[in-house]
């Protein structure tokens, strides 16, 4: 058994009059993702992420932010299209996923989003882990200038 691990990182600045949306969950907030698509970060790095472990290149290879029809798409369909492409030769073992954002708290979201990206996978919520860290006051994510994401993926050759 053959098993591949890749890592996806994501930062979006942080606007008012956006929604906050988070591995497919909107979370209330009064300011979110300055984007071309819905600026789901964790998504975009769990794309980044299994892209790199299948060695597929990254998310702006696949869905580059000059195209028009990537114009507000939901990071759902990046995901589909990605695991679509990935399946016929792996299988997604494991997700361990930070989002480093100062506010909102993201402690009573957690569970929803891990579930919510376990169904978007197709895999035991079980499998999939998501935390959440603030930037403690420094520096831009600190500052609530942005929202970071950081995801590791580990597939299975199949």
């Amino acid at each position: 058994m053959s098993h591949l691990i890749g890592s996806g990182f994501d930062r979006h600045r942080l606007v008012e009059g956006r929604p906050l949306i988070l591995g497919g969950v909107e979370v209330e907030s009064p300011v979110g993702c300055d984007a071309h698509s819905d600026g789901d970060v964790l998504l975009h790095a769990l794309v980044d992420g299994l892209l790199g472990a299948a060695g597929m290149g990254d998310i702006g290879d696949h869905f580059p932010p000059s195209d028009p029809q990537w114009k507000d798409a939901k990071s759902e369909t990046f995901l589909t299209r990605v695991l679509g492409q990935i399946r016929p030769r792996h299988k997604v073992v494991n997700v361990d996923a930070t989002v480093f954002l100062e506010t909102p708290k993201l402690g009573p979201h957690k569970e929803v989003i891990g579930l919510t990206v376990a169904r978007l996978l197709d895999v035991p919520a079980g499998v999939v882990n998501i935390k959440a860290k603030t930037g403690e006051r420094v520096g831009a994510v600190g500052r609530g200038e942005c929202v970071d994401a950081h995801v590791s993926v580990l597939l299975e050759v199949v």
